[in-house]
């Protein structure tokens, strides 16, 4: 029987999926061949020899020590498209808070519960709070995935025109893209000639500026963008500088700030809505994500089979024969011959054989008609680049 430790509280309909004739659920990560966290940081925890893989039940990876793991040959999964609804939802709310002042017109009508004549004073206050219908105005997306997708679908059909930018646009994403979006091909052109910009990307350091998300909303980017324009961050805190955002906000470059990572420099931020990180916490989220991670971690474990991996290559292919080799391994030269080589000395044959790889890691996946003995898999291991080893 196979170990499930999480980390944090799961969803019962998430770690239901998990067989108990398989698996044993505990809250202990020593011994455990699988985990299931959200938003326990497992950067200084002692990881077992024996973990084969983290599923992090939401998008984002950096509570996940990811060098250690692949190190050890550890898959970890992410959940993608679990959460998205939720946080597209959370970001039109963002929008409509931004275009008209209810946070402000709240407050005041809370300040003034109790005063007489109330009814009359709110006829002579709300003009003060008042603001712009979305209709007709530009939104630009940049990162046209789980979430930048249909949210630009939900805003054509709000009536607003939708600028779209994605350098890494996949062909499915594509497939769901609403035909009246309008893509571009520089961030520049998001930033002229849009009222609303939303940011869905991942934070990625890099030379290229198209490649490059951390700190993309900075002064020289903000210079380019319309005066009174909407900023909605609802993807990775860094991926906007606060003091440059701060002095853009004090001109009235941008009126006003939308964020769901409030910290230490945004909360008190005059022209800043701080939203507490609220973007997936709705319970179809929260189980979304728990059954997307249950079932990672149960294709993996009981077949080999990696999706959503944010450190090797995705390999789903289904068995073609009583026994399956998978091997974790560097991405070299020589590997896929030297790793057949082993089990044809011992007469053994290889029904189908995958393998793909991923920056510097690679994953085999070998279908075999008998059961290679221990000494064939320590071959294996011994062979230089291997991580790990697993027959199932």
């Amino acid at each position: 029987m196979k170990k499930i430790c999480t980390l944090n509280k799961i969803a019962a309909c998430g770690t239901d999926r998990l067989d108990r004739a398989k698996y044993s659920i505990s809250g202990d990560i020593a011994g455990a061949d699988g985990v299931i966290v959200r938003s326990a940081v497992m950067h200084d925890m002692a990881l077992p020899d024996e973990l084969l893989a983290i599923a992090r039940a939401g998008a984002g990876v950096n509570n996940i020590p990811i060098d250690t793991c692949s190190e050890a040959g550890i898959v970890v999964f992410n959940t993608p498209g679990a959460n998205a609804n939720g946080v597209k939802e959370l970001v039109l709310a963002g929008m409509l808070l931004a275009a008209r002042d209810v946070v402000g017109g709240i407050a005041w009508a809370k300040s003034a519960a109790g005063e007489p004549d109330i009814a009359k004073k709110v006829e002579k206050e709300k003009a003060r709070f008042g603001g712009c219908e979305l209709k007709g105005k530009t939104l630009g997306i940049i990162g046209l995935g789980a979430i930048g997708g249909p949210l630009a679908g939900m805003a054509t059909h709000l009536g607003m025109q939708v600028l779209g930018q994605d350098s890494f646009l996949t062909v499915d994403a594509a497939w769901n893209l609403n035909r009246n979006i309008k893509k571009v091909v520089t961030h520049k052109e998001i930033f002229e000639n849009s009222d609303y910009i939303s940011l869905h990307v991942p934070l990625v350091v890099h030379d290229d500026p198209l490649i490059n998300t951390k700190h993309m909303i900075n002064k020289e980017t903000l210079a380019m963008m319309r005066d009174g324009v909407v900023i909605l961050n609802f993807a990775r805190d860094t991926l906007v500088n606060d003091e440059d955002m701060e002095q853009a906000l004090k001109s009235g470059k941008v009126a006003k700030y939308v964020t769901d990572f409030p910290n230490d420099r945004t909360a008190g931020m005059d022209g800043v809505i701080a939203i507490p990180h609220l973007g997936a916490s709705t319970e179809e989220s929260e189980d979304n994500c728990a059954v997307m991670a249950a079932d990672e971690l149960d294709a993996y474990l009981t077949d080999g089979i990696i999706r959503n991996s944010v450190n090797y290559p995705d390999v789903d292919a289904h068995r073609t024969a009583a026994y399956r080799v998978c091997v974790l391994h560097r991405n070299i030269p020589h590997m896929l011959s030297r790793t057949s080589g082993v089990l044809s000395a011992e007469g053994i044959n290889i029904e189908t054989m995958i393998n793909k790889s991923r920056k510097e890691y690679a994953y085999t996946v070998l279908d075999v008609v008998n059961a290679p003995p221990d000494e064939a898999l320590d071959k294996i291991r011994a062979i230089d680049g291997v991580i790990r080893v697993r027959q199932i």
